[in-house]
């Protein structure tokens, strides 16, 4: 088996990239998720050689057996970040290693390989060295990062791939939500759950992310941007949007947040908000909110701003619930102030704006 401490990335540039003036019309409105750089990461595993043959290289379609494990058993999972251009022209990574961490954990829920995490990092940072000019202009624009790894053996065995394909793709991105709303509208999901205890709620898999398409449509189909989901258990118990953790902000000053019981993707953007969130002095509490606690607090007056955060997202205000029971309002409807200075303040972090006093942002080369 191969020692990945020696293994480095062979680098073979596109030999027909965008030309630049087709690249700058193209970022001019990079959109989310349909715009793709010139190059991307590629590392194989093995059973028998280990993680090899690392490269950049081209991007271009990927050649599948029809019979590809990952086809039949879905074993795949993914990671999302993004790469910023700072205040004063370098650019950077937002907490890479904790994206690199999760990687970990999900491949070890998965039954797959753990790719090392300096591997994870050097394949990330190649990929924005050689795309650095994929970099939108549009105000808030970055480049989304799309790590991901599938079983690539060609076998039908009901049993853990022993061959696996790790990549990374880049796409210059804009703003998240299409209708470009100040607050998100979000539709409570009645009759679908996202995860249950001892499923994969907590590792980032393709699986989690199809299962919740059906209600995401649905919510899509109410008018709705986004579908929240309760518990599998009790059904009584707000978890986790489709795609982004939720923060119920009190009159008191409280943050309430749903714990992380397995059943909830330990978000990155999560865990910034609730650090930041206590230096601010407030108090942060990890426990289980009910739907009608959410829907009786809001008719009070003691919640006063919902929002939900995650890497595509960062933090966006939610200002109406929906369900079949009815809907209703938080605060006006519209982001709340502490949701706006806690979004202004990772961003400034994020964007070097702000100091950095957590170490969170890995300056990777300068302009």
């Amino acid at each position: 088996m191969s020692d990945v401490t020696n293994l480095e990335f062979t680098v073979e540039p596109s030999a027909t990239p965008v030309p630049d003036s087709e690249r700058e019309k193209l970022l001019e409105n990079p959109g989310f998720g349909s715009l793709f750089t010139d190059h991307m990461a590629m590392i194989r595993y093995t059973e028998a050689d280990g993680w090899h043959d690392a490269k950049i290289t081209q991007r271009k379609p990927i050649s599948m057996d029809p019979a590809s494990s990952v086809l039949h058993y879905a074993q795949e999972i993914f990671e999302g970040m993004k790469a910023y251009r700072l205040d004063d022209g370098a650019t950077a990574l937002f907490r890479p290693d904790e994206n690199a961490k999760r990687f970990q954990d999900s491949a070890r829920r998965m039954a797959m390989p753990e790719l090392p995490q300096s591997l994870f990092l050097d394949s990330v940072e190649s990929l924005v060295d050689i795309d650095r000019q994929w970099f939108p202009s549009v105000e808030g624009g970055s480049l989304y990062l799309r790590p991901f790894m599938f079983a690539s053996e060609v076998f039908l065995g009901v049993r853990p791939a022993k061959e696996y394909l790790y990549m990374v793709i880049a796409s210059p991105a804009g703003g998240y939500f299409k209708s470009g709303a100040s607050a998100i509208s979000i539709w409570v999901s009645e009759h679908y759950s996202r995860a249950a205890p001892g499923g994969t709620g907590a590792a980032k898999c393709g699986g989690n992310y199809a299962a919740s398409l059906v209600a995401q449509a649905e919510a899509i189909e109410k008018e709705c941007d986004q579908v929240v989901f309760l518990d599998a258990a009790e059904h009584k118990w707000v978890e986790e949007l489709g795609g982004m953790n939720l923060f119920f902000v009190m009159d008191d000053g409280k943050l309430v947040t749903p714990p992380l019981s397995g059943t909830i993707l330990p978000g990155i953007t999560r865990e910034s908000i609730i650090t930041l969130a206590r230096e601010e002095g407030l108090t942060v509490a990890e426990e289980p909110y009910a739907i009608d606690q959410w829907e009786a607090d809001a008719a009070s007056g003691k919640l006063v701003e919902t929002f939900a955060c995650g890497t595509a997202a960062v933090v966006t205000a939610v200002g109406t619930v929906r369900s079949s029971d009815g809907d209703f309002t938080i605060g006006s409807g519209g982001p709340g102030q502490l949701t706006e200075k806690l979004r202004r303040r990772l961003g400034d972090i994020q964007r070097g704006v702000a100091p950095d006093d957590h170490g969170w942002v890995k300056r990777l080369f300068e302009s």
